[in-house]
């Protein structure tokens, strides 16, 4: 951060951002920091009035300042931190996406690079990526400027940067000033939980292999990069196959005979990254192409350094595409199927030989008996899993009765309400807009699914919601099931309905993933898997080869992208894991040996460890980052893990290696049943944030009571003050510097130690600026009935430093302050001691909050609900010094236990683990 705030900010802005945001570098070293070089401005944002200052008009997205930063580091972690001021006017202050800072990764020439995936930042719409800035409302109250910081991990081979400031939200220009970039020193275990793979090329092809749709046209589109700029820096070799294998002769469309190098399409790289567009034309009788990317050099040659940016992406041409097939026009299955026959150049009427049951000559079958039922697809049964047996029934009238996102029963109306939503839950409508409860209803499915279609024409949904990729995904896999299945007699007619619909769908599905619209994410993954139900579910479809060879492709590059070969995620919420282990495990079973089931099994199994051991004794998981209400957790897992719904085998051995892979990778975890005193357990999380500011939280239960708990995952709240609050650290058992939310960064287990019937672990974060170190312990009694969490910050020795520890009690827990510095809890007749403890700098403040919302960027003291925000106390103490800084909570069941943590913590053994 600068030195000093902009001498010409409005009156009032020095109290309120030296106030809520002391600067933590103060007299920091700056030799490794970089400033802008340069500076472009668009849509009426400028400079300011001092050096170092831009201002960003009041015109949305086209409003922005563009500084460009030049030769970082590659794979390196870079703190940005710059000073946002605001008009006193601003009218859009509680917006989550007042502004936007736009990151656009550049080669050393200037040409931009595609990047899947940035660490630190999400993917935007805007720039490539970005992070949201939210609105005033979210600072100090009477601030008129903010001190920020934010992190990212630069990707290779990128080396410059371009970043926007942009308009979003905001009603009045918006001030940045004080930018600078400087390195996150890490240590030596602070890589990635998976690594991004680049595709490298050389003399060896990397092969692309795609089924294709007769008679059309295939677009792929990606990017290069090569060190040394050429017009000859790579080529894309073409082989044609046809439907037995054999390779075409040539010469193909479009392509350039080489001797040496068969079909060949050249690929510059002029600029250093260049974006290519390959259209393929097949030739009569080609089923499959073969793309092998790779350098013009031979083996015996030294190749240049060049490699794909990202992998491509895979489209039919542009007649093919939904927004083509369906125009302005509101298409049912039928109309739907007819169109998309006669772009494919077919006589009309030819979609009737589509359909599940069809005679060869092309009608189809009068009975409406399917060829055969397929067998339950991917999403259904992790959704099984997840679940168990589908909970939706009929009621005594013989109504149907859903059971839908852990909420009451509500009967289905007849004929249905495609708008319903009863609970005002964001859950339950993906939930029910998903339609896997039809599964439930047996001979009323495809009549109920044929009504889904009919009120839903593609582009005009009864609820918008229903698009999500949630619902999307699974109900295409359900319209299939339903399409392919047998119908009653006198209901054949619902087919052609049924097989239109989840030709729509797939049709959407495959235009999502082949240009990986969701990312390397969970999302993506459904999305893959609900495709490649639809193309076996319905392989009549002329487009069904496209997309069963496309979504086998994607499925083994996007699994092998969130799971590490030794099991270690990429995405750090548990719930989210458990919902990709469960896909994983039900595509291996239904690939059944076919690749890439067999890798993505080997993964899923891999990505067990430490599983079991993060339930507490009531079979819930530590909601830490987003996750949905608490259901039947213990149950989910035991299915998971296949050992039926008695865990205690599981628990035995949960306890695993803190540096394992899998869940024990990222997240700690500890059990005890003391004999007549109630189960224990302690669990922790350091993965990388995202999402959440939860890196290093922890939960706590202690003689069968939880105590200390998060304040819950945000996936039912989507937007405002409560989103904001869930997802920030006053929402998690953390630590904050100097009144600052920690940023993105590396986290990791920095060892062990044994002590006398107890356990000290540390783990090690650069969450909090490139000056200080932050290690947190967690010294854990055997038996669960004491624990103590202690933080340590190592910064500039004359720098001040003040940090915030956070507790969050159970919302049935009764708490109070009991002295300057102890706090009491208590449930029923069990009690909680809580005494703070410092081992460098002095104690400056023991507080408890229950329920504060006075303003949207001072919530504190609430837990998540089911339907919102449950107020419940927050304990909080700090500790203040110069350098360094040491201390924490001691968190004991009894005195006895209290002054035996103390015991520990004052020797010798400990203090040596602690200065390590």
């Amino acid at each position: 951060m600068p030195e000093e705030l902009p001498e010409d900010l409005p009156e009032g802005v020095l109290e309120g951002a030296r106030g809520a945001l002391p600067d933590p570098d103060a007299g920091a070293p700056d030799q490794d920091a970089r400033v802008p070089v340069t500076a472009r401005y668009a849509g009426g944002a400028a400079a300011g009035g001092r050096e170092g200052e831009h201002v960003v008009a009041a015109k949305n997205r086209w409003a922005r300042a563009v500084l460009g930063f030049r030769d970082l580091a590659p794979e390196t972690w870079y703190a940005l931190d710059f000073t946002l001021a605001w008009d006193p006017a601003e009218r859009a202050g509680a917006a989550l996406d007042f502004a936007l800072a736009g990151f656009d990764f550049l080669a050393p020439d200037g040409s931009s690079l595609d990047f899947e995936s940035v660490p630190g930042l999400v993917r935007t719409l805007p720039d490539p990526h970005g992070i949201w800035l939210p609105g005033p409302a979210y600072r100090p109250e009477g601030a008129r400027a903010a001190a920020l910081r934010l992190a990212f991990r630069v990707p290779a081979p990128a080396s410059d940067l371009a970043l926007g400031f942009r308009s979003w939200r905001n009603t009045a220009p918006f001030r940045v000033s004080g930018v600078r970039l400087r390195p996150v020193l890490t240590g030596p275990e602070a890589a990635p939980a998976v690594a991004v793979p680049r595709r490298r090329l050389g003399p060896e092809p990397l092969v692309l292999a795609q089924a294709l749709v007769p008679g059309a046209g295939l677009v792929l589109r990606g990017q290069i990069f090569s060190e040394r700029p050429d017009e000859h820096a790579a080529y894309a070799g073409v082989l044609y196959r046809d439907a037995a294998g054999a390779e075409l002769p040539l010469p193909y469309p479009d392509t350039v005979s080489v001797p040496g190098h068969g079909a060949s399409v050249n690929l510059p790289a002029k600029p250093q990254a260049r974006r290519f567009t390959l259209t393929l034309r097949p030739p009569p009788g080609a089923v499959s192409v073969e793309l092998g990317f790779r350098t013009w050099e031979e083996a015996d040659e030294e190749p240049p350094a060049v490699e794909l940016v990202a992998a491509p992406e895979v489209a039919l041409e542009q007649a093919l595409r939904l927004e083509s097939l369906c125009g302005d026009d509101l298409l049912d299955g039928p109309a739907f199927l007819a169109r998309l026959a006669e772009r494919l150049g077919l006589e009309p009427g030819a979609e009737a030989g589509w359909l599940p049951g069809a005679a060869e000559s092309g009608t189809a079958g009068e009975s409406g008996a399917a060829e055969v039922a397929p067998a339950p697809a991917p999403l259904g049964r992790a959704r099984a899993l997840r679940q168990g047996p589908e909970r939706t029934g009929r009621g005594a009238d013989g109504r149907p009765v859903l059971r839908l996102a852990g909420l009451a029963d509500w009967a289905l109306p007849d004929p249905p309400d495609w708008r319903a939503d009863p609970y005002r839950s964001v859950p339950w409508r993906l939930d029910y807009q998903s339609l896997a409860w039809l599964s439930a209803l047996g001979d009323a499915a495809p009549a109920l699914a044929a009504a889904w279609a009919g009120e839903n024409p593609w582009g005009q949904p009864a609820d918008p919601l229903s698009l999500h990729p949630a619902a999307l995904s699974l109900r295409a896999e359900v319209l299939a099931g339903l399409a392919a299945g047998p119908l009653p007699a006198e209901e054949a007619g619902l087919r052609l309905v049924l097989v239109g619909a989840a030709a729509q769908h797939g049709v959407a599905l495959a235009e999502i993933v082949g240009q990986n619209a969701f990312g390397r994410s969970l999302h993506g993954v459904q999305a893959a898997a609900a495709l490649l139900s639809v193309a076996r579910a319905l392989p009549r479809l002329p487009l069904a080869p496209f997309w069963d060879s496309l979504a086998l492709r994607v499925l083994g590059e996007a699994v092998a992208a969130l799971i590490g070969p030794d099991g270690r995620f990429a995405d750090p919420a548990l719930q989210r894991r458990l919902d990709l282990v469960g896909l994983g495990r039900a595509l291996a079973a239904c690939l059944d040996g076919e690749a890439p089931g067999p890798d993505i099994a080997a993964r899923v199994e891999a990505g067990l460890g430490g599983l079991a051991g993060l339930l507490d004794p009531g079979g819930r998981l530590p909601p830490f980052g987003d996750a949905p209400p608490a259901g039947d957790e213990a149950a989910w897992v035991a299915r998971l893990l296949a050992r039926g719904p008695d865990l205690v085998a599981a628990r035995e051995a949960a306890p695993a290696p803190a540096r394992a892979g899998g869940f024990a990778h990222d997240t700690l975890s500890a059990r005890a049943d003391a004999v007549g005193r109630g189960a224990a357990h302690f669990a922790c999380t350091f993965a990388a944030p995202q999402g959440h500011a939860d890196c290093t939280s922890f939960v706590l239960a202690a003689d069968g009571v939880r105590w200390i708990v998060e304040a819950g995952g945000s996936e039912s709240l989507e937007t405002g003050p409560a989103r904001h609050y869930l997802v920030s650290a006053r929402a998690h058992n953390v630590a904050l510097l100097d009144g600052r939310e920690p940023a993105a960064g590396p986290a990791w287990n920095a060892g062990s130690v044994r002590l006398d019937g107890a356990a000290a672990h540390r783990i090690e974060t650069r969450l909090h600026g490139p000056d200080v170190a932050h290690a947190r312990l967690f010294l854990l009694l055997d038996d669960l009935d004491g624990i103590a969490v202690i933080d340590r910050f190592r910064g500039p020795a004359s720098a001040a430093l003040a940090f915030e520890g956070l507790l969050h009690l159970a919302p049935e827990a009764i708490v109070a302050l009991s002295g300057p510095r102890r706090a009491l809890a208590q449930q029923g007749a069990r009690r909680l001691n809580l005494v703070p403890w410092i081992a460098e700098g002095r104690a400056a403040g023991l507080t408890l909050v229950n329920g504060r919302n006075e303003h949207p960027g001072a919530l504190q003291g609430f837990v998540a609900g089911p339907r919102g925000l449950v107020p419940a106390s927050t304990l909080a103490y700090a500790v203040a010094g110069r350098g360094t800084v040491c201390g924490g909570m001691l968190i004991a069941t009894d005195l006895a236990v209290e002054e035996r943590l103390t015991r520990l913590l004052a020797g010798e053994a400990f203090g040596a683990f602690l200065a390590g």
